[in-house]
């Protein structure tokens, strides 16, 4: 197995690892709830959710420094 080939690998887990995470993260907008001013109830951030922002934001940048280093062949 080359190093290409692990890193076309690791790329597309990142790819699948990125779309479920997305996933996983709770709708941002008000819906019918922001009509009655309920949106506003809900504004604080939890830890949870930002240790997801943070994987989320950790899996897109690999995501695209990986597209970069494939498509420009740096790997043979």
């Amino acid at each position: 197995m080359s190093v290409f080939q692990v890193v076309q690998i690791i790329w597309a887990i990142c790819a699948f690892l990125s779309i479920v995470f997305i996933l996983l993260h709770s709708p941002k907008g008000d819906g019918l709830g922001g009509i009655g001013g309920q949106s506003q109830m809900f504004t604080s951030t939890k830890s949870a959710e930002n240790a997801l922002n943070r994987i989320t934001w950790g899996l897109g940048i690999s995501f695209i420094t990986l597209t970069v280093v494939l498509s420009a062949g740096w790997i043979s």
